[in-house]
């Protein structure tokens, strides 16, 4: 795959993300967004008038400005008002779909500079009453509906995302055993990259207001210290006897982050620093009752596009949507685990929807830089059944 104009990225950042109803339940997604934009701008060196689009991606509507999100979070980073902003959503890909979106517009000469990233605060997720717009009959029952649960739940289907994950834990014979032992790796793992500063690159801290004054955020908050003994402890909660756990599958989390995309124009016209260089991208739909085996196969395509194998890839994350999910996609590519999901993933630090795919990419392209590598692989899986992945080289 050769894209017809060089796509670089030249700022990469993040909020920390926020535990569900933690930190930063009082920050919108806009507010999240807008946080990471600016300091994503500020490490590029790029002025908001050199921009010339706007690309976030966000999955639930959680405030009233949601609407808004990419239009709210370019203006309140200082971008012009004749520059243009989309939202999308590729559901968990919409952080990844963002950087995607920018190279598109910058392969048909249509932008040079975007400001790219996905938010989402999960706290937020309202509850709705339907129906009740054109009146309701007499002594009807007026049911709230959780829209956070709805999010998670192919409505087509019939079917929550977690047991998408349980019909790969069966179809790849993966034990509940297995599935703690990797969410107790994940954790540690993170850990022991955030006791040696590799988060520190890509995160932007945020000021949370309190009684007691400003209070600088600055570190996940959803990781846990926690045991094996522990996690074997926790009941399954999609299916009698399942491997899937509230330890095991992802965090419900609120989050931010922003990646800045520039053509190889705009990075000497600007004097920009490239950080890396998007090398290839791929999308690609699945079953959607194993919607978490995506990856595969959005991987494999990638790989064929780029000539590439799993052999040149440096360092490779794949989110982890469920345990048994990566699990799966793990064995199904053979993924080498020594340079899969190094600082740990989304079972730890948590999975803000729309904001993940951000996440990934800085992560990548500054473990990139601390291992010397050239090629990271970043993928999700998608409700629904679908999968992305983006292919990154080091500058």
């Amino acid at each position: 795959m050769s894209l017809l104009r060089n796509v670089f990225v030249v700022g990469a950042k993040r909020t920390p993300f926020g535990a569900y109803g933690g930190k930063l339940r009082d920050h919108t997604a806009t507010d999240l967004a807008v946080i990471a934009g600016n300091a994503a701008l500020q490490q590029a060196k790029v002025d908001p008038e050199a921009v010339t689009s706007v690309v976030v991606g966000m999955v639930g509507q959680s405030s009233e400005d949601a609407a808004y999100i990419s239009r709210h979070t370019g203006l309140r980073c200082g971008i012009p008002n004749h520059v243009p902003a989309l939202t999308i959503n590729r559901l968990c890909g919409s952080g990844f779909q963002a950087v995607v979106t920018a190279a598109q517009e910058i392969q048909l000469s249509e932008s040079e500079i975007v400001l790219t990233g996905g938010a989402e605060n999960m706290s937020n997720a309202p509850y709705v009453l339907w129906g009740v717009r054109n009146g309701t009959k007499f002594g009807q029952n007026l049911d709230l509906k959780c829209m956070l649960w709805a999010t998670l739940t192919d409505k087509l289907y019939k079917t929550p995302m977690g047991i998408t994950a349980e019909n790969l834990a069966e179809q790849y014979q993966i034990s509940r055993e297995e599935s703690d032992e990797f969410a107790h790796l994940s954790q540690k793992r993170w850990k022991a990259a955030n006791t040696a500063g590799h988060f520190k690159d890509e995160i932007a801290p945020v000021t949370i207001k309190t009684k007691k004054g400003d209070v600088i955020f600055d570190t996940d908050e959803h990781p846990r210290e926690t045991t094996l003994e522990m996690l074997a402890k926790l009941p399954s909660v999609f299916k009698k006897q399942g491997t899937v756990s509230a330890g095991n599958a992802s965090g419900v989390c609120d989050g931010a982050g922003a990646v800045i995309v520039a053509s190889e124009d705009a990075i000497k016209k600007q004097n920009l620093t490239p950080l890396a260089r998007l090398a290839g991208y791929s999308v690609t739909g699945c079953d959607p009752m194993i919607m978490g085996i995506g990856p595969v196969n959005a991987i494999k395509n990638l790989l064929a596009k780029t000539g590439l194998t799993l052999n040149d890839i440096d360092v490779i994350e794949v989110n982890e949507a469920f345990a048994p999910q990566f699990l799966a996609v793990q064995k199904e590519l053979g993924l080498d685990i020594n340079k899969t999901n190094v600082n740990g993933g989304a079972i730890a630090l948590g999975h803000p929807v729309g904001a993940s795919g951000s996440r990934i990419v800085a992560n990548l392209i500054y473990d990139l830089k601390r291992r010397n590598g050239k090629y990271a692989i970043g993928a999700a899986c998608i409700g629904g059944g679908q999968g992305i992945a983006v292919l990154l080289e080091r500058c």
